[in-house]
């Protein structure tokens, strides 16, 4: 079976696995921070804080930046659910931009209009960069000068990426990234995510979040400590650490991150190539100004050209030994968040596009035998 993602783990993987379990620290050890400092240096960020997952890394960025009650967080529609949930651990309400049709981010244009109808503005706005592209993020940062809202990027897809020569993670346009190690990711640490920043202010607030607001450092205290054993609690924070196994397994899978990156896009123009005349199917966009890492790659169906249903497709695909995914149903759509005022029909472009899309398997050990068994039998499904 071919499946639409999957890792790929190899023997210095397991070495750096094996050496941490023979190693003094199983957690808060020198892994942590040997991961946090290979990412940020990879990105050009000053700081990293790596945690349990992406989910977890949005709830403590949307903290950091002061998201609360009486606040409200904006994101897209197409997203995984954390996306919008973060805003609501904290107590804040959330609301969505529709998406661009071409590049399926975050529509500017959607933003901009938003933000000038609002009555209350956004504390924070969450750009999604799907499938690995990323957002338009000089036009978001500018907004958010204007208008005074936070941009934490939910990069989750697209470690690896380019944006106006500069890599997704540098935070130039923002003031915290997100990132997702889980296992279909491009790297992976099993389960776990990271956020960066170059506000050392945020920064702090982060580390403090990610282990229950408890602080060592005297400089955070009120008071004097009483001793090399002593700790304050400062804040309400979260067990959100990440073990030194999975930082271990993390800084071994960057060592491969241009590799693996460098794959998907030989696998992504290979997708266009093979899939450019055939009827029905459009193929994904990418802005002129990203360089996608292609995380995913979603194709839309124009169901007026084809005589079957995306179940018969899916299900077809699925007896030819492929198993296609979709990401996402549009989060307003869910039952949580239609319960809060949110209805079918509050973003046509996000509707349309679910109605549409799916997935294609994209992973860094796919050959060109099983891309090529993929088309052939996508070809043979949909005519």
């Amino acid at each position: 079976m071919i499946f639409y993602g999957k890792q790929s783990i190899d023997e210095n993987d397991i070495d750096a696995v094996v050496e941490v379990l023979k190693s003094d620290f199983l957690t808060q050890g020198p892994a942590i921070e040997k991961f946090e400092k290979c990412v940020a240096e990879y990105c050009g960020a000053k700081y990293a804080v790596a945690v349990t997952s992406a989910t977890a890394a949005l709830h403590i960025s949307c903290l950091s930046a002061g998201l609360g009650k009486d606040d409200i967080l904006w994101t897209s529609p197409i997203t995984f659910t954390a996306s919008a949930n973060c805003g609501r651990y904290c107590g804040a309400d959330v609301d969505f931009v529709d998406i661009d049709p071409s590049t399926y981010n975050m529509s500017i244009a959607e933003l901009e209009k938003k933000l000038q109808a609002a009555e209350i503005k956004p504390r924070v706005v969450v750009p999604v960069h799907l499938a690995g592209q990323s957002c338009e993020m000089d036009k978001i940062y500018k907004l958010s000068q204007k208008y005074g809202f936070k941009v934490i990027e939910d990069a989750s897809h697209a470690i690896g990426a380019d944006y106006k020569e500069t890599k997704v993670g540098c935070c130039k346009y923002s003031d915290m990234t997100v990132f997702s190690f889980h296992p279909v990711k491009i790297v992976t640490t099993g389960e776990g995510g990271m956020v960066l920043t170059n506000d050392k202010d945020l920064y702090e607030k982060l580390v403090l979040y990610r282990s229950h607001g408890i602080t060592r450092d005297p400089k955070l205290m009120t008071g004097t400590a009483d001793g090399p054993w002593y700790y304050q609690q400062i804040d309400l924070g979260f067990n959100y650490r990440m073990t030194d196994m999975q930082a271990a397994l993390g800084y071994s899978q960057m060592q491969k991150v241009n590799e693996f990156v460098s794959k998907r896009r030989y696998l992504a123009k290979r997708y266009n190539e093979l899939l450019k005349n055939i009827n029905g199917i459009q193929l994904p966009d990418q802005n002129e100004d990203t360089k996608s890492s292609w995380h995913l790659y979603v194709v839309r169906v124009d169901f007026s050209k084809i005589s079957k249903t995306k179940n018969q497709i899916f299900a077809e695909m699925k007896e030819k030994g492929i198993c296609l995914n979709l990401h996402y149903i549009p989060v307003h759509t869910q039952p949580y968040y239609e319960n809060l005022g949110f209805k079918g029909g509050d973003f046509p472009n996000s509707e349309k596009y679910y109605e549409e899309a799916f997935t294609l398997p994209l992973y860094y050990s796919l050959t060109d035998e099983q891309q090529d068994h993929i088309v052939k039998s996508l070809v043979e499904v949909l005519q």
